[in-house]
């Protein structure tokens, strides 16, 4: 054997090793090959019915023919004022949870709490939006009533994202503070929320994007099956994008295929938009973090 030589031993690792890195990229392919294939489907048939007309004109000939404004629009509010009520929510309840509680029975239960309303389905929430919000609450079907509903789906997500953001701040960072005289608030303010920025727009990100396709918490809380006009004020019900393409693809007939995969295409573009915008963002402000 030559000084330079592999052992058996050497050969036997290197060989798992190459096993091991291929089964892995097999298995990033299956994951991305899918992806890649819808998004492609939807490019290939529904492609052709992008157009100012389509993006900017409202249905006609029920459903059949038009564009689809409204549902835009729609969407844009719903995931707007739901962002607006979970967004703060969710980042305060964390800071508390991560800041201020101690390990308590009090805290334990707000931990299940906050794991048990991930599990739930969307189908149930939008029976509780009902029951709370369009009946109990008196604010009937409505955007507000829709959007309160994905708030609170989506709130352990911005909840749990957040809290583990700023639990990946060092301690040493906080203690730094406290020995100079600042209180915990000013540190929290000052130190802990802009190095955890990132990891909170994650958490925002997939609320986004969840907000943005649901159809089941939407369907009895505010969303409309046919509506010319655009809504006013978030007491106006409104159409959208995940609720449109399922009435195209199960209630309307005589559909043309271009509209209802034109549809999902725009509901796909503005997901990955609205990702790639807020990326961008997470990326310029974990440049600046200070570790």
């Amino acid at each position: 054997m030559g000084v330079f030589q592999s052992s058996p031993e050497a050969q036997r690792r290197h060989f798992m090793q190459s096993v091991a890195k291929s089964v892995f990229a097999c298995m990033t392919a299956l994951l991305v090959l899918p992806v890649i294939a819808i998004v492609g489907l939807l490019f290939v048939r529904g492609g052709s019915a992008l157009s100012f007309e389509f993006l900017f004109s409202a249905p006609l000939q029920g459903m059949t023919a038009g564009g689809i404004w409204p549902a835009i629009v729609g969407t844009v509010w719903l995931v707007g004022v739901s962002l607006a009520v979970a967004a703060p929510i969710g980042v305060l309840a964390a800071v508390y949870l991560n800041e201020y509680a101690g390990d308590s029975w009090l805290t334990r239960i707000i931990h299940l709490a906050i794991v048990n309303l991930a599990g739930v389905p969307s189908i149930v929430h939008a029976l509780f939006g009902v029951g709370a919000f369009v009946l109990f609450f008196s604010l009937g079907t409505s955007i507000l009533s829709a959007s309160l509903t994905l708030a609170i789906m989506t709130l352990p997500v911005i909840i749990a994202s957040t809290k583990e953001a700023l639990s990946a701040v060092p301690m040493s960072f906080r203690e730094a503070c406290w020995n100079v005289g600042a209180t915990r608030w000013q540190t929290i303010r000052h130190v802990v929320l802009p190095n955890s920025v990132a990891g909170i727009l994650t958490g925002v990100i997939l609320q986004v994007s969840r907000a943005a396709g649901e159809t089941a918490p939407i369907l009895f809380t505010g969303a409309a099956f046919f509506l010319p006009h655009l809504p006013q004020s978030v007491n106006d019900q409104c159409m959208a994008l995940s609720m449109h393409l399922f009435t195209l693809s199960t209630q309307v007939p005589n559909v043309p295929p271009q509209i209802t995969y034109g549809t999902a295409l725009v509901l796909l573009l503005v997901v990955l938009s609205v990702n790639t915008t807020s990326i961008i963002i997470r990326s310029r402000v974990r440049r600046r973090r200070r570790w």
